[in-house]
């Protein structure tokens, strides 16, 4: 009896013993069961934030893009014809739908630990059975959440997989849009290169026109020049009738008066002559000083009109105004005129007179010539 009674507790012992290593097994089990638990509900909570609540409404504006297709050509088009190129994908809009309601599952961390339908709808309560098992699912339950997140992540996976059917059309008229970009640049291109071309003929033809222009203004010149010249002969020719009218009217008077001249006209020519002739200048006759300036010099036709003074004239012509002037050297100066002569200038032969004026036209004598002659330049005897 008391071997039996011995026996009986040393079992007791190894049963207790076994139990408490059962009991501490099944704490560190409960304990990581209890951390999954808690590990998957908070995932639960997260993945349910990414997951939308609903699709988007089909009720949007569908997006028009205006394409114009009307043919190129040179001439500017008010109103050209378009056509929509997203006019396909406008069923599809909804698909830019962005920021849609997602599920928040923060408040329902009790819903996701009941995994049976209790009576009194607490985690501990007492389960409805469903024949001889517990029911599971049902109102309030975690199958409940997850079976609407399941239902809602279907849904978003069929919008991104519409999404993906799309996306290679849009592709496709973005790539037909690119190539008539393309072909629209290089033809722009070869364009811009014969406006450039076009631009250089136009310079060259806005050059010619501008020179022929310069040349049409200085033949206008020339021609209103010679029209006042035209128009001072004229005035010189009335005035030449009005003296030939008078001389007419006292020709008979006069006759006498130019029988003399005409003598003294011949004795002045043959003095000149043999002035001439024996090569002595009779610029010694003539008192040293100005005589008068240059009016216009032609340097190179090598000529010059000079203005005599009335004094030099009468120097030159002697007592009887109708003697010719002699063919004599005259010196040229330019008051101020720093040269390597100083003033001096050159030197001019007078070759004829105009008539009725103080006015002689000379030749410029190239051997004396220190610089060009000019204007205002003044003639002197010396």
């Amino acid at each position: 009896m008391n071997k039996a009674l011995h026996a009986f507790v040393y079992l007791f012992l190894i049963l207790s013993g076994a139990a408490l290593w059962f009991e501490l097994q099944l704490n560190a089990k409960r304990t990581m069961l209890t951390d999954r638990s808690r590990l998957q509900e908070e995932y639960f909570i997260k993945i349910a934030h990414t997951i939308e609540k609903a699709e988007a409404s089909k009720d949007v504006s569908a997006p028009e893009v205006q394409k114009d297709v009307s043919p190129v050509e040179a001439k500017e088009i008010d109103s050209p014809d378009k056509e929509n190129v997203l006019e396909s994908y406008a069923s599809k809009a909804y698909l830019e739908t962005a920021n849609l309601e997602t599920f928040n599952w923060e408040g329902k961390k009790d819903q996701l630990r009941m995994i049976y339908v209790t009576k009194d709808g607490t985690p501990d309560g007492e389960p409805v059975m469903d024949g001889a098992r517990p029911l599971d699912r049902g109102p309030g339950t975690e199958f409940e959440l997850l079976d609407s997140l399941f239902e809602a992540a279907k849904r978003q996976q069929a919008t991104l997989n519409n999404t993906r059917a799309e996306l290679p059309k849009l592709r496709g008229i973005i790539e037909d849009v690119v190539n008539e970009l393309n072909d629209l640049k290089k033809a722009s291109r070869k364009d811009k290169v014969e406006l450039l071309d076009k631009d250089d003929k136009i310079a060259e033809l806005e050059k010619q026109k501008s020179d022929l222009q310069n040349q049409v203004t200085s033949i206008k010149a020339q021609i209103d020049e010679l029209n006042g010249e035209i128009t001072s002969l004229r005035d010189e020719v009335q005035t030449a009738k009005d003296d030939a009218a008078v001389t007419a009217e006292n020709l008979e008077a006069s006759e006498k008066k130019v029988a003399q001249l005409t003598n003294l006209l011949k004795e002045a020519m043959q003095n000149a002559g043999s002035a001439s002739a024996s090569g002595v200048s009779s610029v010694a006759n003539v008192p040293f000083g100005d005589k008068g300036k240059i009016v216009e010099a032609d340097n190179e036709a090598m000529f010059a009109i000079i203005s005599l003074t009335d004094e030099a004239i009468k120097q030159l012509k002697g007592n009887n105004p109708n003697n010719p002037i002699q063919p004599i050297e005259l010196s040229v100066k330019r008051p101020g005129w720093q040269g390597e002569a100083g003033e001096f200038v050159g030197r001019l032969r007078i070759r004829q007179e105009i008539a009725g004026k103080n006015y002689v036209i000379c030749d410029i004598l190239s051997a004396w010539r220190q610089t060009d002659m000019r204007a205002d330049d003044v003639v002197f005897a010396d």
